[in-house]
C-alpha cells in the first residue's frame, strides 16, 4: 500500500520541521530549497512551490518559531494572575525562558535574514504582536495611560530580547536573566508619585 499524501498544510509542515532540523545539525547556511528538498525526499519544484526563495523560507521559519513561541507563552499566561509582582514574575519567566528554550533557533534564523528588508519588516510584526501581549496582560496593574503603556511595553519587549539572546549566547544563567527582567517590568508599571 502507497502512503498516504500529504495535505498542502501537512507538507507545509514537515518542511519547516526538516528546515529546523538542518539549522540545528548543519547551520543556517546549510538550508536551501535544495538541501531541505533532499532532507524531506521532494522534489526541489515542491519546496519552491512552499516557498519560493530561501528568503521566503527562512521567513516563514521565523514566523513559525515565533508562532510555536507565542503559543507557549501564552498558555504560561493562562493562570489567574494576581498580583503585580506575581504577574511579573511569570511574564518574565515565560517570556525567558520560552526564548532560551529554543536552543538559539530564532536568533539563528534571524542572523540568517540579517540585512534583508524582509527579515526587518516581519521582526517588526512579531516584536508589535509581543507588545500587544505585554499591555494585555500588564493592563489591569498599570495606572499609566494606553499611549504611555504600549511604549512601557515595548521597552520591556526590547529588554525581555535583550536578556533571552544574553541567555542563548551564555553570557548569563536563565535564572538570572528571568529575575533581571521581573524587577524590570515591575519598575516598568510602577509611577511616580505626583
Amino acid at each position: 500500500m502507497a502512503p498516504r499524501r500529504l495535505s498542502k498544510p501537512e507538507r507545509r509542515r514537515q518542511l519547516l520541521d526538516t528546515a529546523l532540523r538542518i539549522i540545528r545539525e548543519e547551520g543556517a547556511d546549510r538550508l536551501t530549497l535544495g538541501h531541505l528538498a533532499t532532507r524531506a525526499g521532494i522534489s526541489k519544484p515542491v519546496a519552491y512551490d512552499h516557498f519560493g526563495t530561501r528568503s521566503g523560507l527562512l521567513i516563514e521559519l521565523y514566523r513559525w518559531i515565533d508562532a510555536q513561541w507565542m503559543n507557549a507563552f501564552q498558555d504560561a499566561l493562562a493562570t489567574s494572575l494576581r498580583s503585580l509582582e506575581n504577574t511579573a514574575e511569570i511574564l518574565a519567566a515565560a517570556y525567558i525562558h520560552c526564548a532560551a528554550d529554543m536552543n538559539g533557533d530564532f536568533h539563528a534564523v534571524g542572523a540568517a535574514l540579517a540585512g534583508s528588508e524582509e527579515k526587518a519588516a516581519v521582526f517588526q510584526e512579531l516584536l508589535d504582536n509581543c507588545v500587544r501581549l505585554f499591555v494585555s496582560v500588564l493592563e489591569p496593574h498599570s495606572s499609566r495611560s494606553p499611549a504611555e503603556l504600549e511604549q512601557c511595553c515595548v521597552g520591556l519587549v526590547g529588554a525581555g530580547e535583550a536578556l533571552s539572546a544574553a541567555v542563548v549566547r551564555g553570557r548569563c544563567r536563565e535564572p538570572e536573566a528571568i529575575k533581571a527582567f521581573t524587577l524590570l517590568i515591575q519598575g516598568g508599571m510602577r509611577t511616580s508619585p505626583p
